[in-house]
């Protein structure tokens, strides 16, 4: 690498006139921000000089991205550079992020009857405990929404589930206030802990699937297959002459000869022929 020694600057002052001790060839360079910054020794700016020319986003566009919940990597794959460059400038954003987090944990939910006493923070605990989730596992975050406010997020693993809950969280000198924005948010924060999140419903096993399905489908006025079984055997009635009945015997009830008259199927039993001409009660056979 050939060394340069600044002899001068041009006559508009635009650029730097340089030359080289040994040949005395001379070069120039522009007397820009970058030029400035390297000469102070100013990293920092000259970093964000070089984000400013790499990229289509400004080093304050990249903090807004960060703070309103982008990843360091998103913003990186979208400007187009490397993530070490993002991180100089999403460092305190982060930090910001997390700090928010910590105080949101820290605020009360409100409910239908107002601020709860216990914190957001306590009352989940209580709720992965009734459920039975692992709340030293779950990873808190929090971002600034497009209104300003902060969103605190909740992320567990339940399975092979990823779940997640969210509340907008206003500071105050009290611990600030919390208010669900998600079915599963409110969940959390109910008081009745023990009852199951929303949406979890009984399954049915699958031979009872099937057996309400072949009933469904079975079209109204077909016979159905079981009324081709063989019917149990019934013990044979004795056969009764009508003039050894006593005149004085009681009549048979009305609904047990009406049972009687019906056979297994419900249809009426039509008499036989026997029946009829001797007036006596045939045996079935």
């Amino acid at each position: 690498m050939r060394e340069l020694r600044v002899i001068g600057l041009e006559p508009d002052g635009s650029h730097v006139v340089c030359a080289d001790a040994a040949t005395g060839e001379k070069f120039r360079l522009p007397a820009d921000d970058k030029l400035r910054a390297a000469s102070r020794g100013d990293m920092a700016r000259l970093g964000q000089i070089e984000i400013e020319m790499d990229s289509q986003l400004r080093p304050r566009e990249i903090q807004a991205r960060i703070r309103a919940g982008a990843s360091v990597d998103e913003v990186a794959d979208e400007a187009g550079i490397p993530v070490s460059r993002v991180e100089r400038f999403a460092y305190p954003v982060l930090l910001e992020r997390s700090r928010a987090a910590e105080m949101a944990q820290g605020g009360h939910p409100v409910r239908d009857d107002g601020p709860t006493v216990m914190t957001l923070s306590e009352i989940v605990a209580q709720a992965f405990r009734e459920r039975g989730h692992d709340f030293d596992s779950a990873r808190w975050d929090a971002w600034r929404d497009d209104e300003g406010h902060w969103v605190a997020q909740l992320l567990w693993q339940a399975g092979r589930s990823t779940n997640s809950a969210h509340w907008r969280y206003q500071p105050d000198a009290h611990g600030g206030t919390i208010v669900a924005l998600d079915d599963t948010a409110f969940d959390l924060v109910d008081p009745d802990f023990g009852r199951p999140l929303r949406g979890l419903t009984a399954v049915a096993s699958p031979e009872q699937d099937q057996l309400e399905l072949s009933v469904a489908e079975t079209p109204a006025g077909e016979p159905d297959a079981r009324a081709d079984e063989p019917a149990p055997a019934e013990p044979a009635e004795e056969i009764i002459d009508a003039e050894t009945v006593p005149e004085d015997a009681p009549a048979p009830d009305a609904e047990s000869a009406e049972r009687r008259a019906k056979d297994k199927r419900g249809k009426p039993a039509l008499p036989s022929w026997d029946d009829v001409l001797l007036g006596v009660r045939s045996s079935g056979h």
